[in-house]
């Protein structure tokens, strides 16, 4: 019991010093922690309290940088004003020194023109002074001898001016020849172009003389329609792998060309195919057609040209005269045209586009019993065309009267392409005979052994006999010829006559 006694306080008493004891170590380590915190809070405090003040820094730096920049904007503000002032300043100066200039310069001109104010009415006293003087001294009033002296000037200027116009018209006469000469060769010289010939008649090559059958048909329905779409005679004959194309019309004939050698080609002969190729050409020809005037249009710079006219041109292409192809002759025409217009001081575009359209009348569709150059004219006019284009194609082989100097220049210059050596071509009977007139009429005159037409009956050379013909003969023997050519013959160009006298002395030693 005593035991339990004692026990029981002891537990009690171990059990408060335990609890002491544990309180105690509570607090220290507390303690600790606070005292650890602490510390690290003023750690993170100076880091931040230099991190504030880096801050700072920095912010005052870039504060100061700025600063700068904006002064040295102020400064360069401030400078770009002062200048400013400063030629202003000037300018105002410079102002002021004019404005006193001024007022300097109009004092001299008033006080100038008081002067002559003055002069004037002096000038004018004295002159009236010396009319009333030489009133007295000729007994004749102001007007009348001022009538007298418009009269007296009159006669002397009409008198100098006769002189001077016969003088003038001498003078042009003198030049006249030989300036239409040059005007004309300088022209030839400047402008040469490429010629063909066509024919009325085409010739097909075949390869056999087995496709002439088929090209005629059963009965000979095939040939038939052939002609009846293309309007051309197929002339199929004897002719050794050729079949012959007879028209009038070039265009006719080309297509007629193109039709035959695309069925030939194809195989396939018979009235439907041939309608059908045909009309494929013919479409085809039209395009090619319209092509061809716009690029010929273009190459001589002729514009705005309406497109029927545009068309005709194209058409010329398949139509020719004497031989003579008319797209190329009317081409050479234009700018012969041109060229002389520019010679002569006139509008050389309007004379090339008249050179151009001045035989449009041989290639219209319409049937019409007006002359080529008068049905020209009407198709241009009713194309707009200028009047002096119009006067130029109606006039060129004197249908109507030539109303602008365009008009002359392109009749003239139609003669030189047509009349140009190789131009044109005749026929062969024709040409021989021409030939033969030209020596027949040269071996009429007396004294003529011998006459050659050579040149292509541009040149005839004439023998005679030295005995007979003297020299003042053979002279007038070379004029008398060339009249007669010029008034009883018809020749294209002209016709040089040459007379050739030689005497020869002959002897023979035996």
């Amino acid at each position: 019991m005593d035991l339990l006694i004692y026990l029981v306080p002891t537990v009690i008493v171990g059990a408060v010093l335990g609890f002491f004891f544990s309180k105690l170590g509570l607090k220290t380590k507390v303690d600790v922690i606070i005292r650890e915190a602490e510390l690290k809070g003023e750690t993170i405090k100076e880091k931040k309290i230099s991190q504030a003040k880096q801050k700072f820094f920095e912010l005052r730096e870039k504060q100061k940088g700025e600063r700068k920049d904006l002064d040295r904007k102020l400064r360069d503000r401030e400078e770009k004003i002062r200048n400013t002032e400063k030629n202003l300043n000037r300018q105002i100066e410079k102002n002021k020194e004019l404005e006193k200039r001024l007022d300097k310069n109009n004092e001299k001109m008033n006080q100038r023109i008081q002067a002559i104010e003055k002069k004037t009415s002096e000038i004018e006293a004295n002159r009236l002074k010396a009319i009333e003087l030489l009133e007295k001294i000729s007994g004749m009033s102001a007007d009348e001898a001022k009538k007298n002296m418009v009269e007296q000037t009159v006669q002397d200027a009409k008198t100098t001016a006769a002189s001077m116009v016969q003088d003038i018209i001498d003078d042009a006469k003198q030049k006249a020849s030989t300036d239409a000469k040059k005007i004309v060769i300088q022209t030839i010289q400047r402008v040469a172009t490429e010629h063909s010939v066509e024919n009325s008649v085409s010739v097909f090559q075949i390869k056999n003389d087995d496709v002439k059958g088929r090209i005629i048909g059963r009965e000979g329905r095939n040939i038939r329609a052939l002609e009846a779409a293309t309007g051309v005679e197929f002339i199929v004959d004897d002719t050794p792998e050729a079949i012959i194309l007879s028209c009038f019309d070039p265009v006719r004939r080309e297509i007629a060309r193109l039709s035959l050698h695309q069925l030939v080609t194809d195989g396939r002969i018979h009235p439907a195919r041939i309608e059908e190729v045909v009309a494929k050409v013919i479409k085809k020809i039209d395009e090619e057609i319209m092509e061809l005037g716009k690029r010929t249009c273009i190459d001589l710079g002729i514009h705005n040209l309406k497109s029927e006219l545009v068309r005709m041109v194209g058409r010329m292409k398949y139509r020719s005269s004497y031989g003579q192809n008319l797209l190329q002759h009317s081409r050479e025409v234009a700018n012969l045209c041109a060229t002389m217009a520019a010679e002569v001081g006139v509008d050389a575009k309007t004379a090339k586009r008249a050179g151009l359209l001045h035989d449009i009348g041989k290639v219209s569709d319409e049937e019409s019993e007006l002359p080529h150059a008068l049905l020209g004219m009407k198709i241009a006019e009713r194309n707009g065309e200028r009047p002096e284009v119009l006067n130029a194609i109606g006039a060129h082989h004197d249908e109507i009267e030539m109303t602008s100097l365009i008009s002359p220049i392109v009749q003239v210059c139609d003669a030189i392409s047509g009349a140009r050596p190789g131009a044109r071509r005749e026929m062969v009977e024709a040409y021989i005979q021409r030939l033969r007139n030209l020596e027949d009429l040269a071996l009429e005159y007396p004294g003529v052994t011998k006459s050659y037409a050579i040149q292509a009956g541009r040149e005839l050379r004439v023998l005679v006999e030295s005995d007979k013909v003297s020299d003042s003969d053979a002279d007038q023997l070379s004029l008398d010829i060339s009249n007669r050519i010029m008034n009883e013959m018809t020749y294209p160009g002209q016709v040089r006559v040459t007379v050739i006298r030689e005497k020869r002395a002959i002897s023979i030693a035996r």
